[in-house]
């Protein structure tokens, strides 16, 4: 009996040698410096290292399939980028919906929890893009799909908690991401995010044209708009030298007219959408009388002559392509304009996505994520502005919904943030943000207005989407 007992000692202690020894090795094995870390990945590869003080900041391309569901069709290359602070850190995973900036950068998350911010590029836009591309691949499934290899692919690399993000077609994004894939993240805080569960029925739109702002302001613009029809022609021979100027077409939306009038009809959704109530003072307040010069220079200001050229809508073919096959598009109405004046009102994403890609419309998308939303969200806070069309259709909150808010910003515009909230509600987010990504104090835990973001402003850091978008796109 004492031979079996000691040929067990001795069995034990063999075997806790191999371990520590297997450990050792591991140690040893595994990179120490968080370049070699992320490297180490399989997949993943750098495209540059840049430096910010206080931060490692990389740009990365990592390998993904084009097919999720099928990846034995081949693979693709997907911008990443990494701002690294430790790995003790919670991680934030900022997806914009577009391409991502390789400019280092801070959400407003990431200062909250004074985090670490993985950075993603959507899907098949340029150079995130399969070759050829299969457009039947872009879904928000897939992209969901390349969010949740990307953080798998990670999270042992940072293993501390990690929250989704995103602003606008991001907030989308991030939405989505939690709906297909609820076990990844511990918390979702989704900004100004569009919700258009039924395409064709965009009433809501309509009313809060009627009221945002003031009378007097509203009166402007609508003058302004209206003018910039009535002076069609002239304006129209300035538009077609500013194209010859500038080497811009009109193939894909079909005639320089079509142009005109979409980039005219989003004057007033594009004011709102990016300026402020104290802004109504640079818009011309007697469209009337004033030039054409000046109608021209309040138009292009905030709708873009080039949005709608065929250079103007290259880079967006993505997102156009999904309004028009998932997401919906906004439809509005113009009372004060008369019919005469208006010849193609709202175009369809159709006209703004190249024939040659087939589009069909999906409604069980968006109801899809609404209904899950509303009955199953959990760790979710979506931020709106008031003075935002895009929040006209947004994410509501059910019975189901559980430790998840929708908070409106007074006064704010498409750049709705936390910290444009009321201060009850600022104090809740901030701390409902640091619990999530579990870095809240005892204090903050027993009164969330103790709540406050754990890193310092950084003026060159957190400055939020200095790319501005055109109108009529979220």
């Amino acid at each position: 009996m004492r031979k079996v007992l000691r040929w067990l000692l001795s069995l034990t202690v063999f075997i806790g040698t191999l371990s520590t020894a297997g450990a050792a090795t591991a140690a040893q094995s595994e990179p120490s410096d968080i370049k070699d870390r992320l490297l180490s990945v399989p997949g993943m590869s750098l495209i540059q290292e840049k430096p910010y003080p206080g931060y490692r900041y990389f740009v990365l391309n990592y390998t993904q399939p084009i097919d999720h569901r099928h990846p034995e069709l081949g693979t693709f290359q997907q911008r990443i980028t990494v701002l690294h602070k430790d790995t003790s850190r919670p991680t934030v995973f900022y997806t914009g919906g577009y391409n991502v900036s390789t400019t280092p950068s801070r959400r407003e998350p990431t200062q909250i929890v004074d985090g670490n911010q993985v950075s993603l590029e959507y899907r098949f836009f340029t150079p995130s893009r399969p070759a050829p591309a299969d457009w039947s691949k872009l879904d928000i499934w897939q992209a969901a799909s390349d969010q949740h290899r990307v953080f798998t692919a990670l999270k042992s690399v940072y293993p501390a908690n990690w929250l989704a993000t995103g602003g606008s077609k991001g907030g989308m994004t991030a939405t989505y991401y939690e709906r297909f894939y609820p076990r990844d993240m511990d918390g979702v805080v989704a900004y100004v995010a569009p919700n258009d569960v039924v395409n064709k029925e965009d009433s809501a739109y309509d009313r809060f044209f009627t009221r945002v702002g003031t009378k007097e302001c509203r009166d402007r613009l609508n003058a302004v708009q209206r003018e910039a029809l009535v002076r069609r022609e002239p304006l129209e021979k300035k538009y077609a030298q500013y194209a010859a100027d500038n080497g811009y077409t009109f193939d894909t939306v079909g005639s320089l007219d079509k142009a005109y009038e979409a980039v005219v009809l989003d004057y007033v959704w594009g004011f709102w959408q990016y300026s402020l109530l104290a802004d109504c003072d640079t818009v011309p307040a007697h469209a009337a009388t004033a030039t054409d010069d000046e109608i021209w220079n309040s138009v292009d200001t905030i709708s873009g002559f080039s949005a709608y050229t065929d250079q103007g809508l290259e880079r967006y073919t993505p997102y156009y392509y999904q309004a028009g096959t998932q997401l919906g598009a906004p439809t509005i109405h113009f009372p004060y304009i008369e019919r005469k004046l208006i010849r193609y009102g709202y175009q369809p994403p159709r006209n703004f996505v190249p024939r040659s890609i087939p589009m069909s419309f999906q409604p069980q998308a968006m109801r899809d994520v609404d209904t899950w939303v509303r009955h199953h969200a959990s760790h979710m806070l979506f931020v709106y502005g008031q003075n935002d069309p895009w929040g006209s259709e947004r994410f509501r909150l059910g019975h189901g919904a559980r430790d998840s808010y929708v908070f409106t910003a007074p006064g704010m515009n498409h750049g709705a943030n936390v910290a444009g909230l009321v201060p009850d509600q600022k104090a809740l987010a901030t701390a409902r943000i640091l619990r999530w990504a579990g870095v809240a104090s005892p204090a903050v835990l027993a009164d969330p207005s103790a709540a406050r973001p754990l890193a310092r402003h950084d003026a060159k850091l957190d400055v939020r989407d200095v790319e501005r978008e055109p109108a009529l796109r979220p």
